[in-house]
């Protein structure tokens, strides 16, 4: 569970006990336990299995897999993989590779509906640069945190510098969002549109430096 979860939901909790006391009835006390059980919900945050293996680049979210193009960045061609969270979806984000933080990148913007793909450049987003270590060596890749209709805030807990393991938490976006994760250019995909994906579990491509 995400600390923010107990955080709603002890206010939602503290406002129905408010209700019952000021109106003497448990009526009014409904509606906020109800929203205090969905931010349980919401927030929840469950282990998962990491996958092994060289140049192994993993969902940083949980999601629908919507695009998967082939872009121009300033730094050379990239692969791009889009994923959809609604707000059904863990919400917590993970690392794609295990290394190094290069850069660490926010951008305020609209905050269009994430499933345009408009919003990829347009919306409130953190991008991440990681390069990697050890199984990930040689890999570079970029992820960003997109806000959509309904997120308000992005929560990015990395920092230049900072070393991360593939699949550790490292932030979240609150309520409906997108993640885009950028990769080398030959990168072989093992994904595809239309696919659902889980943060740090599933296998979004193989680095080509590392393929085997």
């Amino acid at each position: 569970m995400v600390r923010d979860g107990y955080m709603y939901a002890l206010g939602l909790l503290a406002v129905a006990a408010a209700l019952v006391w000021l109106t003497g009835s448990w009526a009014w006390s409904i509606a906020p336990v109800l929203l205090a059980c969905f931010f349980l919900w919401f927030f929840r945050d469950p282990r998962r299995t990491i996958p092994a293996g060289k140049g192994v680049i993993v969902s940083p979210g949980d999601g629908l897999v919507t695009e998967t193009a082939s872009i121009s960045t300033p730094e050379g061609p990239r692969q791009r993989i889009s994923i959809f969270l609604s707000v059904f979806n863990v919400h917590v984000n993970r690392a794609p590779i295990g290394g190094t933080v290069v850069r660490v990148d926010y951008r305020k913007g609209q905050y269009l509906n994430a499933m345009n793909p408009a919003s990829a450049e347009r919306n409130e987003q953190s991008a991440v640069t990681l390069r990697g270590a050890g199984d990930d060596e040689g890999v570079e890749v970029t992820f960003k945190q997109i806000a959509g209709l309904l997120a308000r805030r992005i929560v990015c807990r990395c920092v230049a510098g900072q070393t991360v393991a593939r699949g550790e938490r490292v932030g979240l976006i609150k309520f409906g969002s997108r993640v885009d994760v950028l990769l080398p250019a030959s990168a072989e995909l093992r994904v595809q549109v239309g696919e659902r994906v889980k943060g740090g579990a599933s296998i979004l491509a193989v680095a080509p430096e590392t393929r085997r």
